[in-house]
Order: C-alpha cells, then sequence, then structure tokens
C-alpha cells in the first residue's frame, strides 16, 4: 500500500468516528509514519520485536495548566507497517486506524492505558 493509501484508510477511519471525538480534537495533528523511530521506541521503553500501532505526543488535557498556550499542535502517529502486517483487508485496516485512534485521542484527554483497555479501546 502507498502512503497515500495508508493516508486516505487513516482519514476514513476518522471520518467515521463518532463526531464528538473528532470535534474534541483542538490543535493536534495525526501524522502517518512507515514505523517508530528509535526515540519513540526509546520514550515509549517498547523491547525489540514490539509493535506499535499508533502514539500521541504531546501533553494531556489533563496535565495542562493555565500557562499552556501558543504552543506547536500535539501529534498522534498512526504507523503504516503495524497496520499492513496485522490486517488483511483495507475494511480491518481502517478498522484498527479507528481503534488506535481512538486509543490515541484517549491519551489526549488523559486516559491512562488501564483505563483505556476497561473501555476497549486498549
Amino acid at each position: 500500500m502507498t502512503r497515500q493509501e495508508f493516508q486516505d484508510v487513516v482519514r476514513r477511519a476518522l471520518d467515521e468516528m463518532p463526531s464528538q471525538f473528532r470535534d474534541a480534537l483542538d490543535n493536534v495533528d495525526i501524522h502517518v509514519r512507515w514505523a517508530p523511530t528509535a526515540y519513540e521506541r526509546r520514550r515509549l521503553r517498547l523491547r525489540p520485536g514490539s509493535e506499535l500501532f499508533g502514539v500521541y505526543l504531546g501533553i494531556p488535557l489533563t496535565r495542562r495548566g493555565r500557562g499552556y498556550s501558543l504552543v506547536t499542535p500535539d501529534v498522534i502517529v498512526i504507523y503504516q507497517r503495524t497496520h499492513e502486517r496485522f490486517c488483511r483487508t483495507e475494511a480491518e485496516m481502517v478498522e484498527q486506524a479507528r481503534q488506535t485512534l481512538l486509543h490515541e485521542i484517549g491519551h489526549y484527554m488523559g486516559i491512562d492505558e488501564d483505563r483505556l483497555h476497561e473501555l476497549g479501546v486498549g
């Protein structure tokens, strides 16, 4: 799948999300990359061979203080390689991208990993 085709998959996944999740995003960019960088792997303490569908890079809403203003956008990164490795069809890829986006939006909103698992997007 080309990068453009995968970007279209992520766009479809975002379009299919309930509007309250899309509307909650303020000053957040969504990027598509092939795989995590070495920095991202270290930051997340990923073991060798661990897979990552996406990551949220920013300050969660719950940790922002009064001085939080005039900042660059937070970023949600979706990794194409992992999606391609685990999804057999384009429909599966759209659904997985939707789940990944929901998970990372949860982090943006300040929801921790355990709670995301309880909510079914872990």
